[in-house]
């Protein structure tokens, strides 16, 4: 079994993504994992869906969900996405987080 895809548009993949929030209420959480699966294509404008759980601190965590950017392809032929949001409303507050992820895997 192939676990790379080596080529934007060649065929199903999905990126790794991790980043730290913002600073709110004196302290940020981790937050990370991998997006969905995209299952190949002609279209080279495709996005993909992640979600999850912040790590646990100050006694809490955050839920998060979002969609990455369309692709931005690199001079190898790989790709990578942006993405952003705010995690869901917690302790009496939201954070932050940006980031891009990894090249399709």
């Amino acid at each position: 079994m192939h676990s790379h895809v080596a080529y934007y548009g060649s065929g199903s993949h999905f990126h790794r993504y991790g980043t730290v929030t913002t600073l709110d209420d004196g302290h940020t959480h981790n937050l990370g994992g991998n997006t969905s699966v995209d299952p190949g294509g002609d279209d080279d404008f495709h996005i993909h869906y992640f979600s999850g759980t912040t790590t646990f601190d100050d006694g809490h965590v955050h839920y998060y969900s979002g969609t990455t950017s369309s692709a931005i392809p690199l001079p190898n032929g790989y790709h990578y996405h942006l993405f952003n949001g705010q995690v869901a409303f917690a302790d009496g507050h939201v954070h932050q987080y940006y980031g891009q992820t990894s090249v399709e895997i």
